[in-house]
């Protein structure tokens, strides 16, 4: 089993609350351990409120999780002007803003960032979950793909990837 769930959402500071629930709820139903989600909430949170506060001139954003396996994948991606990541610095220790990249990084087992020239940016977070006994993601997520592969004499090609469908048709591959 593979979930998704991928939402186009305004660029205003009540969509962030939105799909942090969504995605919670998604995450305890299947059994992920507080610690996981909570590290996974507040990285869904800085993303999208970087965009919301730096993405100008758009006037939405997409957010799309994809959860297999033992997996969260989390892409953010908006239409403003992009950002160029390697120029970050690191903010003075009594700066109360600017820290967003650095807890990101911190949580996240993977981070990718894409500047998409004069079409915006894009954010690429990976979280290997954790279950707890006798969660229903342990069969769900993990024991049905096992007996799939087992059926399956081979694999060709990656397949289809959550998060490239983005605003007014355009497309872009996070690996």
């Amino acid at each position: 089993m593979e979930a998704t769930i991928a939402l186009r959402l305004p660029r205003d500071a009540a969509s962030v609350p939105v799909i942090r629930q969504l995605l919670d709820s998604s995450l305890e139903a299947l059994g992920v351990v507080p610690q996981i989600r909570e590290d996974i909430q507040l990285m869904l949170s800085e993303a999208c409120s970087n965009v919301i506060q730096h993405a100008t001139p758009s006037d939405d954003y997409m957010v799309s999780t994809e959860l297999s396996r033992d997996r969260c994948v989390i892409k953010v991606v908006d239409a403003g002007n992009g950002f160029d990541f390697s120029e970050t610095t690191s903010p003075a220790p009594t700066s109360e803003h600017g820290r967003g990249l650095l807890i990101m990084q911190a949580l996240a087992d993977d981070i990718r960032f894409v500047k998409r020239q004069e079409r915006g940016s894009i954010v690429c977070l990976e979280k290997t979950l954790r279950f707890v006994e006798d969660a229903p993601g342990l069969s769900l997520l993990l024991n049905e793909e096992l007996e799939f592969e087992e059926r399956i004499p081979e694999i060709v090609g990656d397949g289809p990837h959550i998060g490239n469908h983005l605003p007014a048709g355009d497309h872009a591959d996070v690996k």
